[in-house]
């Protein structure tokens, strides 16, 4: 890959924004390849959570605006060429709820600017961790344009309502500090490296749990951020249901009492409709 570094160490992924003299921006390539590592990741069994992070100065400085004025065409012109536009952004936001979906949680470890379409990505992410000189900036609004590919549709369920409109409206810059105080990130590190191995420490742990029962919280929680309790509640039921295993819960609790590490199954990887 071009944009990313991919590694998987100890059932951990590692995917690293790897442009950053161009500020890692979101440019046609980097939609392909991003999709096509959550793809991969989301298919195979071995890694159990993922770290997202970046090289360079900022995490991303969004959508590479040479996509729109070149190797993208946006036709404002005629009803089919607006009716491609939303076929497009439908193809991108895909990609970046794939972060959501896929079967693994993911952590976002940002450094200095995330801005316009980063913020889309991170807040499909499960946590956030950043650094002190981190700030969060929806840029599309200063660039005359609607936030397209999630922000506007995540971010009101992570911050109040009354900050993402004024951060939305204003295209003002939010500092880590104050994202903090609001829970949209975890935790404020003073470096890098501080962040990073935190991110890595977290994901760690993680990946010691056992992979499907993970699979189901994640599963749960974002159930119940957009259902009701009563229907969140009966979810719940079917879905302990479906992958209760005592092997699982007893291995677990020896291995708390024995103090050591548990022992448990990966995600049965999956095969592609392709592949068949």
């Amino acid at each position: 890959m071009q944009s990313f570094q991919l590694a998987v160490t100890g059932h951990v992924a590692h995917l690293v924004l790897n442009r950053p003299e161009a500020m890692n921006t979101m440019n046609p390539l980097f939609w392909r390849e991003l999709d096509e590592a959550l793809a991969t990741l989301h298919r195979g069994g071995d890694a159990r959570v993922l770290v997202v992070s970046s090289t360079g100065k900022h995490f991303s400085a969004g959508m590479a605006l040479d996509t729109f004025g070149g190797a993208i065409t946006m036709d404002d012109a005629s009803a089919e060429g607006r009716a491609a536009i939303f076929d497009l952004l439908t193809d991108m936001q895909a990609t970046f709820t794939k972060l959501e979906t896929l079967r693994i949680p993911v952590i976002a470890a940002i450094r200095g600017g995330c801005i316009g379409g980063a913020v889309d990505m991170v807040t499909a992410c499960c946590l956030r961790y950043a650094t002190a000189d981190a700030f969060f900036c929806v840029q599309e609004i200063n660039i005359g344009m609607v936030a397209d590919v999630g922000t506007l549709q995540r971010l009101p369920k992570l911050l109040p309502m009354p900050l993402v409109k004024e951060l939305a409206y204003t295209g003002r810059r939010m500092p880590a500090a104050k994202a903090l105080a609001h829970g949209l990130v975890n935790e404020v590190f003073d470096s890098q490296p501080a962040m990073l191995e935190a991110a890595l420490q977290c994901a760690a742990e993680i990946a010691a749990k056992p992979p499907v029962a993970i699979w189901g919280t994640k599963q749960a929680l974002h159930y119940a951020r957009d259902h009701s309790v009563d229907d969140a509640l009966k979810q719940m039921g079917w879905l302990q249901g479906a992958i209760w295993s005592n092997a699982h819960v007893g291995e677990a609790i020896a291995a708390l009492k024995a103090k050591r590490a548990g022992e448990f199954p990966a995600l049965t990887p999956l095969q592609s409709f392709r592949e068949l």
